[in-house]
């Protein structure tokens, strides 16, 4: 019954989390005189035990002797190489496939699986297994039977969902999601073609190229074919008892797909919460208050319902699973979604306009803007369009429609600021995107110096209109004024206005309004976290000295963090300068400590996705980017990074498809004609290249990484002299690794090591290293 099994799984996983030595104490304690409950709890432990994968070299690995009479019995098609784990059915090996030159996992039955099976009848029916093809199942190259030993090829991809979960505990809300949906649409399938995995699992769930796919499907039904009733009479589970649906475990013969639907329930709450399900309990009430992330109510009715005890009251099929999580409440609101609440609780900030006589009030009413940004990014059920995909509409008469398609929000918040003298009057108002009502307005004069009130005023009339719930506390106020002077925090704007321009005269007029703020106010920390990315900017572009650019960009950072470290952006800048001295774990900290205060700040993913593609951790870094992406979706910059990881990647045909993306949001950006003409390089269309980096130099004539970039185009072509032209143009600027690939296209390897050094010493930006 339910209230059984409820209080099976209470004590199954009371014991689970107490030491081996003390298991015996706990079960006679909470089990009391209940011999049958005692032995029920027992056998579902040994269960456990037996049937999970352990990582070598967690425990010895299979019989003695079994690697090495493997790696003989198939030395004339694999090279065996180590053992990678044992679960409750197999033993896995690492080999080479010799015949294609590919690693593979060969997986080997446990002798006393095998001594239990019909091996005829194994092999017979494992074929049906072979011939399931679809892109979130991991193929089967092959089974056979070698010197007594039963076993089954398969490709041996990266990391596990296990192991992505023992590493993070948590998987994001979005990806996890993600993953589900991948994992349902392999077992629709399946399902169909009338194979019910049985052993769903975190193991089980591989990442093949950032895609999810699921390991050993139909193994298990091979084996329940083949010998079931053996196996299971010899205590041998078929599948893994923490994520059995309770009719399996307890043995039903008659399952049908809905026992794999009450596994991905169990794989999803842990991805979500970090902790299996306490059966029992999760059927009656699911507590999401204390998960990091906010679980919208369609995903927790979701795993209730998956979870159920009765098969009859989980989901019929796995599309009926998919179809709720992909309901528009948790993803894109729709252009129909008008009036429910969930519907509106995401919103794009357009640039305020400036409607005051001196144009220069133009910083101020970006700024104000970008203030009511950061405050309204506090809310935890709001999704906030980031600051660079808002302002790719300033100055656009733009259909609020339009706007609220391309940013995939379902608000939008324009206005206007007027300043003159010391007072101000700002306009708001909030409009639905859907159908262009205006749901919210207000007007606000006040004197300059309550501007940190009026955003306060602002972002609690928009989250009141829009029932969102702030992260942390609720009491006091949203904005905290980052410094008492105004006169200081009308620098900061301009320096940050100038910032984002991201000029050569942009960056050096934001150094001196970042340093007159400071001098008004030593401890205003946003000023000196702005002084410290200008310089990592001015450093990347070769804008200045490296070294310089470098200690200066780390004195301001240093201080930003002495001053306030819960800034995002502080430990995101203080990253750039670990990255800048190797130190991979510190840079990597700062990040994930970045992304911790602020999961919405789309530099702070887009930063670490460069690290961890520099690092080889592709599939890793092509999420984070992807994030940053899904984040500021009309960001220039982070569409081009998106094309770089790619590209580093090796994935070059998606990487020129990103470029082209990127060049139709925005035709003039010079970093994505230049990354292209890299691209069409690497894929020998070199009729393309020259074109594509001319056109990134026009654009950028005083950047001497493109100039450098037009050498090396013309370098793989053979025209030496045109090579060695533009490089005398680019090198005396810097771009030292850039200049030794051309040289090494050239044939001149000792100049091209010479340079490479000099990069290397230098500590060169990140992206020009890649060409070693």
């Amino acid at each position: 019954s339910p209230e059984r099994w409820s209080q099976i799984q209470e004590i199954f996983h009371a014991a689970l989390e107490c030491e081996q030595g003390r298991r015996t104490s706990v079960l006679a304690e909470m089990c009391g005189n209940d011999v049958e409950l005692h032995e029920d709890v027992s056998t579902l432990l040994k269960a456990h035990q037996d049937g999970g994968l352990v990582e070598a070299p967690a425990r010895s690995i299979g019989p003695t002797g079994e690697c090495e009479q493997l790696r003989v019995a198939v030395a004339a098609r694999y090279e065996v190489q180590r053992p990678l784990g044992v679960g409750g059915m197999a033993t896995v090996y690492l080999a080479q496939d010799l015949r294609h030159s590919r690693p593979v996992a060969i997986k080997v039955l446990r002798p006393e699986v095998s001594a239990t099976l019909g091996k005829d009848r194994f092999l017979r029916e494992i074929k049906i297994a072979a011939r399931l093809r679809h892109p979130h199942i991991l193929p089967l190259y092959e089974s056979g039977e070698a010197d007594g030993l039963l076993y089954y090829v398969m490709p041996a991809e990266g990391e596990t969902l296990r192991q992505r979960l023992q590493r993070d505990r948590f998987v994001p809300l979005a990806e996890a999601l993600e993953i589900t949906r991948s994992i349902l649409d392999a077992l629709n399938y399946a399902h169909k073609e009338g194979v019910i995995h049985r052993d769903i699992k975190p193991e089980n769930v591989l990442f093949s190229q950032g895609h999810a796919v699921i390991a050993d499907f139909g193994i298990a039904r091979a084996i329940r074919v083949a010998g079931g009733e053996q196996i299971t009479q010899a205590g041998l589970p078929i599948g893994t008892p923490a994520y059995m649906s309770p009719e399996q475990l307890m043995g039903d013969p008659r399952l049908d797909g809905r026992s794999d639907l009450y596994s991905v329930g169990c794989v999803l709450y842990e991805m979500v919460t970090g902790e299996m399900p306490a059966v029992g309990r999760v059927t009656e009430a699911v507590d999401f208050s204390e998960v990091p992330e906010a679980v919208p109510a369609a995903v927790a009715t979701a795993i209730r319902t998956a979870l159920a005890h009765d098969r009859e009251d989980r989901f019929g099929a796995c599309v009926d699973f998919a179809q709720m999580l992909a309901t528009p409440t948790l993803a894109t609101p729709q252009p129909d979604d008008r009036g429910s609440r969930s519907s509106l609780q995401s919103i794009a900030v357009l640039p305020f306009t400036n409607m005051s006589a001196d144009p220069e009030g133009e910083y101020f009413s970006d700024g104000m803007t970008e203030e009511v940004i950061n405050v309204l990014t506090q809310f935890k059920d709001l999704h906030v369009a980031a600051r660079t995909s808002s302002f790719v509409f300033k100055g656009k008469n733009a259909d609020v429609a339009e706007i609220g398609a391309k940013l995939r929000v379902a608000t939008v918040l324009e206005g206007s600021v007027r300043k003159v003298g010391s007072r101000v009057r700002i306009m708001a108002q909030l409009i639905n995107a859907a159908d262009g009502y205006h749901l919210w307005s207000e007007r606000y004069d006040r004197e300059l110096d309550d501007v940190f009130a009026i955003q306060d005023e602002i972002s609690r009339a928009i989250a009141d209109r829009l029932k969102v719930t702030l992260s942390g506390e609720k009491a006091g106020s949203l904005v905290k004024p980052p410094t008492a002077n105004m006169a200081a925090y009308q620098l900061y704007l301009k320096g940050r206005h100038l910032w984002n321009r991201r000029t050569r005269k942009g960056l050096e007029q934001a150094v001196e309004f970042y340093q007159q703020a400071i001098d008004l106010d030593p401890e205003f920390a946003l000023a000196h976290c702005g002084l410290a990315d200008t310089y990592l900017l001015l450093r990347s572009y070769n804008y200045m000295p490296w070294e310089q650019a470098l200690n200066r960009a780390k004195e301001a950072a240093h201080q930003a963090l002495e001053l306030d470290d819960t800034l995002a952006e502080a430990h995101t800048s203080r990253g750039q300068i670990m990255r800048s001295e190797r130190n991979w774990l510190e840079e990597e900290q700062s990040y994930r400590c970045a992304i911790s205060l602020n999961p919405g700040y789309a530099t702070a993913h887009q930063w670490y996705g460069t690290m961890l593609a520099a690092l080889g951790r592709f599939d890793e870094a092509l999420k984070e980017i992807r994030r940053a992406e899904e984040l500021d979706p009309l960001s220039h910059a982070i569409s081009v990074t998106v094309a770089v990881v790619l590209f580093v990647a090796r994935k070059y045909d998606e990487a020129i498809e990103q470029l082209n993306k990127a060049l139709a949001l925005e035709p003039n950006f010079a970093s994505a004609h230049a990354w292209l003409g890299i691209l069409y390089a690497a894929t020998g269309r070199h009729e393309k290249v020259e074109p594509a980096v001319n056109r990134a130099v026009e654009l950028s004539p005083d950047n001497p990484n493109l100039v450098v970039g037009l050498a090396y185009s013309y370098a793989m072509r053979g025209n030496k002299k045109e090579a060695l032209e533009a490089l005398n143009r680019g090198e005396p600027a810097g771009a030292a690794a850039g200049s030794g690939m051309v040289y090494a296209q050239l044939g001149d390897m000792d100049s091209a090591f010479e340079r490479m050094e000099r990069a290397f010493e230098v500590r060169e930006s990140w992206d020009s290293m890649f060409w070693l």
